[in-house]
């Protein structure tokens, strides 16, 4: 007995001494010290020959590596070589014509939105050296070879042009070109946004045409952005179509550079509708336009004549809800069929149509969503796409053949699977991690034999073990309805089930998104460590309406968003404060964007619940948000104004009885700040307190420079006086 309370007493002090030794997370080492910052392959490309790729290297070097061996083989460009003393100092990104002899490289690269930058381009000749700027005008968008690899396109100012490489003349495509009035060859702030995508111009195969869409956002009414540090504050006013005003009308055009003409394709009568792609077939003498209707539940593939711009549609759908814009159209060598992913099963799959648009079969079947469609190997007619046939959480490779036939799982390591084939699918480059393992990157060949090891992160991993992270565990809650309801935890490290702890939620919960999966969670993962660290119980769960669960789940939001969600995250609360181990009095929550809308909304439907809740760049009125987004889960104000108005927070403010953090980048021109200052004006009316913090000229990241270290210091206090 006496040598048991000893060995027992060893223990305690060497468990104690462990606990005391174990480095505690602060802001500094997630925001500043970098410690859980992973490496990534970046600047990645593969080259023509299926071998070898291409890396850039800290802005400066290209250099080629080998698939199999992973030697490098060499440098194939370095701004050492140039002596042009009009060279820039570094690269930010870079692309190669067909035949690799010349390469394309961007600098002084500036964000305008989302995915849109502009900045300079030059074209550098890899065996000459030579360096020609692609235009000496001022910054250019979308800098583009052409596939003879004899021109490059490219936007300046809202319009076209297209330089000569041999003799560096240039033409201009578009002369109507105007801010906030005409666009040529790139989407307006709201298509940008809603549809994903920056670049609204493409090649013909052969390079004889350039096909592009004109915005022509005249109608559309104007918002205005102040800037402050001056004197007088600065004006930044673009166009922003909130539910239910005008859009853009848009056409399609392609210009011919033989004959110097343009051709208007006929993409119908009706103006009120969207372009949301253009692809060229195979045939250089045939494009496809995508066209769907205002409510998003029609969709069309039109497929063009270059030379007259007449049309045919060569697929139809249509949907009870909305049909989501992919990039998943892929048209085959043979120039008589196309691969399309669709939902019309109530699950994304792939299909298979000849090019007049009969359908050939449903080539992937089931209850599980194709993710993404990742090649098709049209020698061996083997198709790789990543989906979630596994689980929901999770994310695997998979071969098929293209009759439907010889499925095969290629994804060794659970967890979310991302890839990259090389040009002859020989070999890809896989990016993998689970919820408590930072990336790991490997060359696998096209069975799905891991090869090498590229990255393996151990230095975030070591740091992990010397700041005793905790463990996220994945779980099922089951709601009122019978719908299970994927979430994970993460307890203290020295959880003690006797004891009662707080909880913090992390929500974002809107359509299309999905937050518990079984992957690397980057900074906020570091940070709820830290929030672990201090004795709370973090957890994160994805409500009815979210993605990747099929038609049923996803869509089950439709025309009135904010209510199934919210239910669900109040019951969820719910249940976990009937956990013995957890404190009902404090629990807290938190959200970003759709979650920031989703925390307040929380807070002031479930009063009795919440003790506390933090809302970022929240839309707090559904009518103040842009009318692709919003009409396609909620049709428009005019026919929908419950749907509008029952469930945005602004109306449920005489409900707020808890501790309210609001927080807002005042140069947001996704979620304007307006929804903030009207909300605070309907607090102010129902005599309600709260807290705030406005950060002056960040959009809707809140980022640059300490902001982002003096964000979440905000929060942490927060948290910490008020749960």
């Amino acid at each position: 007995m006496k040598r048991l309370t000893i060995l027992s007493l060893l223990f305690f002090c060497l468990t104690s001494l462990s606990l005391v030794s174990q480095k505690q997370v602060s802001l500094e080492d997630i925001w500043l010290g970098g410690k859980f910052y992973p490496q990534l392959l970046r600047g990645y490309s593969s080259m023509n020959d299926g071998e070898n790729y291409t890396v850039l290297e800290v802005g400066r070097d290209i250099d080629k590596y080998s698939y199999k061996t992973g030697k490098k083989i060499g440098t194939i460009f370095s701004l050492g070589d140039i002596t042009d003393e009009n060279k820039p100092k570094s690269v930010d990104g870079y692309s190669f014509n067909n035949d690799e002899s010349k390469v394309l490289i961007s600098s002084d690269i500036e964000d305008i939105y989302r995915h849109s930058t502009k900045g300079f381009y030059y074209v550098i000749d890899l065996k000459t050296k030579k360096l020609t700027p692609v235009c000496n005008d001022g910054k250019q968008q979308l800098a583009d070879f052409s596939p003879k690899s004899d021109k490059v396109a490219y936007m300046l100012d809202n319009d076209l042009y297209i330089k000569n490489l041999a003799d560096e003349k240039v033409t201009r495509v578009t002369n109507d070109g105007k801010f906030n009035f005409i666009i040529n060859g790139a989407p307006d702030w709201v298509y940008e946004e809603e549809f994903g995508y920056a670049k609204a111009f493409e090649w013909s195969p052969d390079g004889s045409k350039l096909a592009f869409v004109k915005f022509n956002e005249t109608e559309v009414k104007q918002f205005t952005l102040t800037y402050y540090g001056d004197l007088y504050p600065e004006e930044y006013k673009y166009k922003y179509p909130k539910a239910g005003e005008a859009n853009s009308i848009v056409s399609v055009h392609i210009y011919d550079l033989i004959t110097g003409k343009t051709v208007s394709v006929d993409i119908g009568a009706e103006k009120d509708i969207y372009i949301p792609r253009i692809k060229w077939t195979n045939d250089p003498g045939k494009l496809c336009v995508t066209r769907l209707n205002r409510l998003q539940n029609q969709l069309d593939l039109l497929f063009a004549d270059a030379a007259t711009g007449k049309t045919a549609v060569v697929l139809h759908e249509e949907n009870q809800y909305f049909i989501d814009i992919h990039d998943d159209l892929t048209f085959l060598a043979d120039n008589k069929h196309f691969l399309w992913i669709s939902e019309k099963d109530k699950w994304k799959h792939i299909y298979l149509y000849d090019i007049t648009g009969k359908e050939i079969r449903q080539i992937t079947k089931g209850n599980w969503c194709v993710v993404d469609l990742m090649g098709i190997n049209e020698k061996t007619q083997t198709l790789y796409y990543i989906s979630t046939e596994e689980t929901p959480i999770e994310r695997a490779l998979y071969s098929i053949k293209l009759d439907g036939t010889d499925k095969k799982l290629l994804s060794k390591r659970k967890g979310v699977n991302d890839v990259e084939f090389c040009s002859t699918y020989k070999y890809y480059i896989n990016t993998w991690s689970d919820a408590n393992t930072p990336y790991y990157v490997s060359v696998n060949d096209e069975s799905g034999k891991e090869i090498r090891e590229l990255i393996n992160n151990e230095t975030v991993k070591k740091n992990m073990e010397e700041f005793g992270f905790t463990k996220k565990e994945f779980n099922v809650f089951i709601n009122s309805k019978g719908t299970d309801l994927h979430y994970y935890i993460m307890k203290p490290k020295d959880f003690d089930p006797a004891k009662k702890y707080p909880v913090f939620i992390h929500l974002y919960g809107g359509p299309g998104s999905q937050q518990v999966m079984n992957e690397w969670g980057w900074f906020d993962y570091a940070f709820y460590q830290l929030l672990t660290q201090k004795g709370y119980i973090v957890a994160c769960m994805d409500n009815t309406g979210t993605d990747f669960r099929g038609e049923d789940f996803s869509k089950a939001t439709y025309m009135k968003m904010g209510k199934q969600e919210s239910d669900d995250q109040i019951e969820f609360a719910k249940f976990l404060g009937s956990l013995s181990y957890v404190d009902k009095t404090r629990i807290g929550i938190e959200g970003w964007s759709y979650g920031g809308t989703m925390s307040a909304l929380c807070l002031m439907r479930g009063n009795d619940v919440y003790k506390m809740a933090i809302s970022t760049a929240p839309v707090m009125n559904w009518r103040y948000y842009d009318n692709i987004y919003s009409e396609r889960y909620m049709r428009t104000p005019q026919e929908n104004p419950s749907g509008y108005d029952d469930y945005s927070p602004i109306n449920h403010v005489k409900n707020l009885k808890g501790k309210l953090l609001l927080i807002h980048g005042t140069a947001d021109d996704n979620v304007h700040v307006q929804n903030s200052m009207d909300f605070v004006t309907a607090l102010v009316n129902a005599n309600k307190q709260f807290d705030m913090m406005f950060y002056p000229n960040k959009n809707h990241g809140i980022y640059g420079g300490y902001t982002r270290i003096h964000l979440y210091t905000k929060w942490l206090e927060y948290i910490i006086e008020n749960l």
